[in-house]
């Protein structure tokens, strides 16, 4: 009785258990899937969203009205490579560093 049941478990036949390249790519596929998914999904417009900062932080001058990333807004004074220095209001200037810049408004966007 328990010897039938060793044999069961055992190796067994080896006939068609190697699929050879075929079945190793089949077992990779759904990683593969899940990794392109991630990739449109979540990486790439994450990459093309920096890449539009980037320019925008680029093409900051003098002038330029912006919001900070904590939610100041001001007008754009000085320029230089790291920080800016921006006016938020009469006789009163900060400066901030360069990434902190969120959005450059346009005249449109008066309050």
């Amino acid at each position: 009785m328990f010897n039938s049941i060793a044999w069961a478990m055992g190796p067994g036949a080896q006939t068609g258990a190697q699929g050879g390249p075929q079945s190793m790519f089949a077992s990779f596929l759904p990683l593969i899937i899940i990794f392109a998914i991630f990739y449109f999904l979540l990486i790439r417009p994450q990459q093309k969203k920096a890449k539009q900062h980037r320019e925008m932080l680029g093409a900051l001058k003098k002038g330029d009205k912006v919001v900070t990333s904590g939610g100041i807004y001001g007008l754009v004074e000085l320029v230089s490579e790291n920080t800016v220095v921006v006016k938020i209001a009469e006789n009163t200037k900060i400066k901030i560093g360069k990434a902190n810049i969120a959005t450059i408004r346009s005249s449109a966007d008066e309050d």
